[in-house]
């Protein structure tokens, strides 16, 4: 007999200029990469459609796909940071608890966010595109600081969707995860007003309120919805005229076979046990 057996998938992206960039995606994609659409599904996690995951089963290798990421990241000098983040760095690692016993998944989510730090323009000294950037940097981190404070205040509208950033985090902030944030600031006099900044979320982010909670639903359930997912993805190629896989339709029309794969509102995930040093496409 065998219990709960887990599988962590890693996503890594950032949030630059608006935009959000697959970090992990193989360098063919990288050249005309597909749309990142950010959903939730209906436990409450974000996903974002279209991006790379990759497979791992050791701290090992998560830790190199980390690395390799990373190298993708944009960096640039200024004058207060000779390496200055210009974005977001967003590394997700996705667990996915099948219990064999039970016959129910358990589906996890550890977020590691690394936020650009603001920039006052006179001191870091930017120019032309280095400076949209930093503008765009403050403009995440006011929408993220207007999430924090309607979240700390009870408010019951809060505002996720005024920034990419503020939508990947939306089940970071406000939801039911445990949530830490950790403060980096300078015992410089030189830099006493970022302090005060950084300070000042800190103090507002320790106001809000999570409920962590387990998000579990049972074998069957996803079962059905992954036939559901299949009879209507047939149903729209029909309808656009294109040719249907009828050995497809009528296996999600009949018995739906004993699989491990897949979760709620998603295409399977793809798992490929291929070597660990190449990109995988890894995609919802």
């Amino acid at each position: 007999m065998r219990g709960p057996l887990g599988r962590p998938f890693p996503v890594l992206t950032t949030v630059a200029n608006t935009q959000l960039v697959d970090l992990l995606a193989p360098p063919e994609v990288k050249k005309n990469p597909p749309p990142l659409e950010i959903k939730k599904d209906n436990t409450g996690i974000v996903m974002i459609h279209g991006i790379t995951l990759r497979k791992v089963t050791s701290s090992e290798a998560l830790e190199k796909i980390f690395e390799y990421g990373l190298t993708a990241r944009h960096v640039s000098g200024t004058a207060m940071n000779a390496e200055s983040s210009r974005s977001h760095l967003i590394f997700a690692v996705i667990v996915k608890i099948e219990d064999l016993l039970e016959e129910k998944f358990t589906m996890g989510k550890l977020s590691l966010i690394d936020l650009a730090g603001s920039e006052r323009v006179s001191k870091s000294g930017v120019t032309k595109e280095r400076l949209l950037e930093a503008r765009e940097i403050n403009k995440s981190l006011t929408a993220l600081g207007d999430v924090i404070s309607a979240l700390s205040n009870g408010e019951t509208f809060i505002p996720y969707r005024n920034h990419k950033l503020t939508q990947v985090m939306s089940d970071s902030l406000g939801g039911t995860a445990k949530t830490l944030m950790f403060v980096n600031i300078s015992p410089a006099d030189y830099n006493t007003d970022e302090t005060v900044t950084s300070l000042m979320y800190a103090s507002r982010v320790k106001l809000i309120t999570n409920e962590s909670t387990k998000q579990v639903e049972s074998k069957q359930i996803v079962k059905l919805k992954e036939r559901v997912k299949k009879l209507s993805n047939a149903l729209e190629k029909a309808k656009r005229g294109e040719t249907v896989d009828y050995s497809v339709l009528k296996e999600a029309q009949g018995n739906f076979p004993e699989t491990d794969e897949g979760h709620p509102d998603h295409e399977p995930i793809k798992e490929d046990d291929s070597n660990l040093d190449e990109p995988q496409d890894l995609t919802f």
